[in-house]
């Protein structure tokens, strides 16, 4: 009933908004103009896009501190986030999550061979501190980058220097970060040199999570508290006036990452991520080209390195096991835009990336009892995986229609060493397209229709494991085929002065998924044995609303909600994990120096579980109840101090994000300092 309220209020305040607001002249201001790159590779207004974006900037950001990277998209609409664990964070985009949606970090991808089915930690990786803004593409990206898209994709844009016409300049600040109840402990420093050929920015943090603390019924959640260091520095160069290139270095660690619910509810002494770290760089040329096919030309060279390492000891046992999995990731990226006309643009390219995993596995004894012993490792150890891709995308703007269309051929070549059945190769292909209209009725208020292909390869994850996973015991299966979709969204936007609003609903049809089949009288170390197989079709539909109203030039509030309904068509059967009806409501006002902003989060309770739901020890018999939380923050801003402070939980709810291991946090308060020179 309450959140039936929230709805009616929500809806009424998108159509008060609509009916109360003029449409704009010519002179008047929109109220944001946004620009966005992820669903067309180049910068394009969100308002002429036929297709679902939720974008995250650095200003809301700033205002709505949040903790991870992962917590930060909390804020933003369309997205839902499971926490397995303190030091977890997985995006649900369009009810789909983990190897199912996309992540990218200034056009590269960072899914690899090995990134796991549901959800996962992966994005806690990121180092919040060096964000600039992050986009979601609801339902699209496999036509614009590649496999694993299906639900849509994440890119997150880094923070760049900037060269300074008038001379050099060096710039830099520290920020500190206290929590209450010793749950963070937070230093950032950062140093920044702006000439007119040549910028640089580097970067270094250091944080303590503490145990979580959750309200008075949950107390401390222990063990959930992880300590984390990472560097970062990217180079500028003017080498002409039409050439840039720009060099980007990355690395995070984090040390004794506990998974908590398999402490607390599966007999672990010990289980956790030790360590888990992330390495990127990356060499970037952009070009101004001189002609209309080759307007701007783009070059980018990555090299990553993914290490995920992790010990498990029962309890009782002197026996404890560790998992190393390493890969190692070359890419290369080549990408033209193309200005052919004043209504005819294009983009196009070639992508390559290529996966070297090594994994291995030791079972050692604390009491040296018995010698150490080497087994297979979770994955087949120097297994490659290669991908490569050719693409095109185009964008007509024809007097009041605007129609995008694109298509992508994805090849792979996976090599895989197991022990007992030798190299195995396989080779599939995918071919996709989307194609999108968009009708704009005037100047403020658009209609759009779109329909996307989406297919996602099957990786290493899903061939070679062996072992435990979640509460499964998992075997290779190497006959895998692609999973594949198709997405069906219609929407409305509008934007006028003093108000933004958009709708849409989807439909979308998934087919050949991969899913875990258990084996039948199986079991290994007292765990239940399980097979990946293409057996599964299912369909996942829903709507999405999102608003924001300037009130009066200082105040604006913004809010979103959405809802989604998965059904497993083979299981006959509610599909997995699938986010209840979830939104926010935000506010901010700000006054010259000073700002203060709250939000309401809330969700509804999730009682339709699949077989798997229900037998997942994350989730409440009888499903996930609902919840909502009010967390208020404020900041002021002295010529070379930002001060600023949050009070989060306020009314100390108990509750968990569906599907997570560990319960949110209870009433706490935080104080970051952050001094400029």
């Amino acid at each position: 009933m309450i959140l039936m309220k929230k709805l009616n209020g929500f809806i009424f305040l998108i159509f008060a908004g609509f009916f109360a607001s003029s449409q704009p002249k010519i002179t008047d201001t929109l109220l944001i103009e946004e620009v966005v790159v992820t669903t067309q590779r180049i910068p394009v207004n969100e308002q002429l896009i036929p297709y679902s974006i939720s974008l995250l900037d650095k200003k809301e950001m700033d205002h709505f501190t949040k903790r991870s990277t992962p917590e930060m998209l909390l804020n933003t609409n369309g997205v839902f986030v499971q926490k397995t664990n303190h030091g977890g964070g997985s995006p649900f985009i369009r009810g789909l999550t983990g190897n199912q949606t996309l992540l990218l970090f200034d056009g590269i991808r960072l899914n690899n061979s090995i990134y796991r089915y549901g959800p996962n930690q992966y994005l806690n990786t990121v180092d919040v501190f060096t964000i600039d803004r992050m986009e979601v593409a609801r339902g699209t990206g496999s036509v614009q980058y590649g496999s694993d898209a299906l639900g849509g994709a994440l890119q997150i844009f880094s923070i760049d220097p900037l060269l300074n016409s008038t001379g050099a300049e060096w710039h830099g600040n520290v920020t500190g970060k206290m929590v209450t109840d010793g749950m963070e402990k937070t230093g950032r420093g950062q140093l920044e040199y702006n000439s007119k050929k040549m910028a640089v920015l580097i970067g270094g943090t250091y944080r303590d999570f503490g145990d979580l603390v959750g309200d008075k019924e949950t107390g401390v959640q222990s063990p959930s508290g992880y300590t984390e260091y990472a560097f970062d520095g990217k180079l500028l160069f003017a080498l002409k006036d039409n050439m840039q290139l720009t060099l980007t270095s990355q690395f995070l660690n984090q040390s004794h990452v506990p998974v908590y619910h398999k402490v607390v509810l599966e007999n672990y002494a010990v289980n956790e991520f030790h360590p888990q770290q992330r390495l990127m760089n990356y060499a970037r040329l952009n070009v101004q080209g001189r002609k209309k096919a080759f307007d701007q030309v783009k070059f980018i060279a990555s090299w990553q390195q993914n290490t995920e390492n992790t010990t498990a000891q029962k309890n009782g046992s002197n026996l404890v096991q560790i998992d190393s999995n390493r890969v190692n990731t070359l890419g290369f990226v080549a990408d033209v835009t193309s200005a052919f006309s004043k209504i005819w643009t294009a983009n196009s390219g070639v992508e390559y990336y290529h996966d070297k995993i090594w994994s291995s596995r030791f079972v050692l004894s604390t009491d040296n009892s018995a010698a150490p012993l080497e087994k297979r490792g979770l994955y087949p150890d120097d297994s490659k995986y290669g991908n490569f891709s050719v693409y095109s995308l185009h964008h007509f703007t024809l007097n009041k229609w605007v129609i995008d269309g694109g298509i992508r051929f994805n090849a792979f070549n996976i090599k895989i060493n197991d022990k007992d059945l030798g190299e195995v190769k396989i080779t599939p292909e995918a071919l996709v397209f989307n194609a999108g209209a968009m009708y704009n009725l005037n100047q403020a208020n658009h209609l759009y229709a779109t329909v996307s292909n989406g297919f996602r390869a099957p990786n290493i994850d899903d061939m070679g494991t062996l072992g435990i996973v979640d509460f499964r015991y998992e075997v290779p299966a190497y006959d895998l085929k692609p999973e594949k979709s198709v997405n069906f969204e219609t929407g409305y936007k509008i934007s006028l002065p003093k108000f933004q609003a958009s709708l849409a609903a989807y439909y979308m049809i998934l087919n050949e998924l991969i899913t875990r089949i258990k084996v039948e009288g199986e079991e290994i170390d007292g765990y239940p044995v399980y097979i990946k197989e293409n057996v599964g079709e299912a369909f996942i539909t829903g709507g999405e609303a999102f608003f924001l109203w300037k009130i009066i030039p200082n105040l604006d509030v913004n809010g979103g909600i959405s809802y989604t309904y998965g059904q497993n068509i083979t299981g006959d059967e509610p599909l997995r994990r699938i986010p209840p009806l979830n939104g926010k409501i935000a506010t901010t006002y700000s006054l010259n120096k000073f700002f203060v902003s709250g939000e309401l989060l809330f969700a509804g309770m999730q009682d339709r579980l699949a077989a798997g739901d229900k037998s997942d020890n994350r989730i409440s018999e009888g499903g996930t109840p609902g919840w909502e939380v009010v967390n208020v923050f404020a900041g002021y801003n002295l010529k070379h101090i930002k001060i600023k402070a949050g009070l989060e939980n306020i009314f100390n709810e108990d509750y968990r994000t569906h599907g997570s291991g560990i319960n949110g946090v209870g009433r706490s308060a935080w104080v970051a300092l952050n001094i400029g020179f």
